[in-house]
């Protein structure tokens, strides 16, 4: 597991490994600045190519605020560089009717670079996950 933390030492990203399911594991929380997002997007996409994995869970449930202020970069440079690191599936889980929310529904209206959905709840999206990224034998 790997914990990516603010200056002031708080942790806004873990990424975990799931061999298991074969996919990343990413969890979000706080306030995310542009810095953050992309330092902890780079991070989870390296992991994802270290594994030779294409499915990230990608939890932003516990985001505050929005995150339309990296919109442009995660689009247009985050996206495709991850689509070139193996990225095919990717599910976003968000709560509804929050600012984030709304971050997330506007990605996943632009993406183009992989297959994303948008989810409120772990399980739909693991269930998701499992269905179009089975782990090979």
């Amino acid at each position: 597991m790997q914990e990516l933390k603010t200056p002031l030492g708080r942790v806004y990203l873990t990424v975990e490994t799931d061999h298991d399911n074969q996919w990343i594991r990413v969890n979000w929380q706080g306030y995310l600045t542009a810095d953050s997002i992309q330092e902890g997007a780079k991070a989870y996409t390296a992991a994802l190519a270290k594994a030779g994995f294409s499915c990230v869970l990608n939890d932003t449930r516990a985001v505050r605020g929005p995150w339309d202020h990296s919109m442009d970069w995660v689009i247009n440079e985050w996206a495709p560089n991850a689509a070139a690191a193996g990225m095919r599936y990717f599910a976003l889980i968000s709560t509804p009717e929050t600012l984030a929310d709304g971050s997330a529904a506007n990605f996943y209206a632009q993406l183009k670079a992989f297959h994303a959905e948008v989810f409120d709840n772990t399980e739909e999206a693991e269930q998701w996950l499992r269905r179009v990224c089975p782990p090979e034998k």
